[in-house]
């Protein structure tokens, strides 16, 4: 049976948001949605100190954690015990040093590459599945976390298992609906019905065609929620009307001000529009809907590398991304984001945009109820 996701959870308005910074988790929790922390980036040190920072701050509101297993995943990188950083090849590493450097952005400086290498080397066990147990083990340690979500792929069932156990919502993204029964088998509570629109790991489907498909696939075993392209609170009561109970969003989060973007990242999205949000493999090595640069096509072009396995291919693209940042370099940055990106276009606050879409999504329903084509019906 489908479980009611707002009692289970403890939540007022049918609005998840996913997000790296604990910032944004908190101020969406405590205004009533679903915060949820994007876990892969953080070593299991600085996660542990961020989920207890997040603790500290939501007075008691529940929230989410998203985390990677990888079920592809490189079986030379597993099983070497060199810095994965080691194994990106050479001829990749030259072809973005070159890249870079023909655009005029400076080489980092000896101490901040070796600040960078250090910094890489504690993380990138997060991107094994060895690695995302790890960080699974921490957050089950923060009772205020009610739902875990796996961003590529079913969960493990023994961790489905162990969840469920503890009264745990588990939840997944899924981008096709032949994926549903996998995740049915694995045991998932909850669907993310992610459109092709969405930012990061995506599909091709467009999310008002995906919606009504996943919802019906899941017959009724599972919750479902819309994503892709939410920036609007009619789309709320349009993800309702298709079967879902409410909407998981994740870009229109990054331009507020309590976002990790600094000033020119924020522009660089400000600048942009729908189509400049593409899906390219430049970030992972899977299709990644993301900002349109120079970066991101220079691997599509003739004459560049393959692209690699995961991890190495991420590993290669956050030594591009340094460079970039500290460059300020908006030509060439690029980041997850999705098509509602062309509507992002100044700076806001999350209260402000949970405002809008809660005021937005009752002016939906009050317009549907008053319509006389449903009057008619009755």
């Amino acid at each position: 049976m489908t479980i009611d996701l707002m009692t289970k959870l403890g939540i007022e308005t049918p609005i998840f948001a996913f997000s790296h910074c604990r910032d944004v988790v908190v101020e969406v929790s405590r205004a009533g949605g679903f915060g949820v922390l994007g876990a892969v980036m953080f070593p299991p040190d600085q996660l542990e100190q961020e989920l207890d920072w997040i603790d500290r701050h939501t007075d008691g509101k529940p929230y989410g954690i998203d985390f990677l297993i990888p079920a592809n995943y490189s079986k030379d990188a597993e099983e070497s015990e060199l810095p994965l950083l080691d194994m990106v090849p050479a001829q990749h590493r030259d072809f973005v040093t070159k890249l870079l450097d023909d655009a005029g952005i400076p080489r980092l400086p000896d101490d901040q590459a070796a600040e960078l290498k250090a910094r890489i080397a504690k993380r990138e066990k997060n991107l094994t599945p060895a690695g995302a147990r790890e960080l699974l083990k921490i957050a089950r340690k923060h009772p205020n976390i009610r739902m875990y979500v796996s961003a590529l792929g079913p969960m493990p069932t023994d961790l489905v298992d162990e969840l469920h156990g503890e009264g745990i919502v588990v939840g997944a993204l899924c981008g096709k609906p032949e994926h549903v029964k996998h995740h049915r088998a694995a045991g998932a509570d909850v669907l993310i019905a992610q459109g092709g629109e969405a930012g990061g790991h995506t599909g091709t489907v467009p999310t008002f065609m995906l919606v009504p498909q996943i919802v019906e696939a899941a017959a009724g075993d599972m919750a479902v929620l819309a994503a892709g392209g939410i920036n609007r609170g009619s789309q709320i009561a349009a993800a309702q009307a298709m079967g879902a109970q409410g909407v998981w969003t994740g870009s229109i989060w990054l331009t507020t001000m309590e976002s990790e973007l600094s000033e020119f990242e924020r522009e660089a999205m400000f600048r942009a529009r729908a189509d400049d949000a593409v899906r390219r493999k430049v970030l992972s090595g899977k299709p990644v809907r993301m900002l349109r640069s120079k970066l991101s096509e220079a691997f599509e072009a003739e004459g560049a590398p393959a692209y690699l396995p995961a991890p190495l291919q991420g590993l290669l693209f956050l030594e591009a991304r340094a460079r970039i940042d500290r460059a300020e370099n908006v030509e060439y940055y690029t980041s997850p984001v999705g098509q509602v990106v062309g509507e992002m276009n100044e700076a806001t606050t999350v209260r402000d945009v949970m405002y809008k879409l809660q005021l937005e999504y009752v002016e939906a329903l009050e317009k549907l109820a008053a319509n006389p084509a449903l009057q008619a019906l009755q």
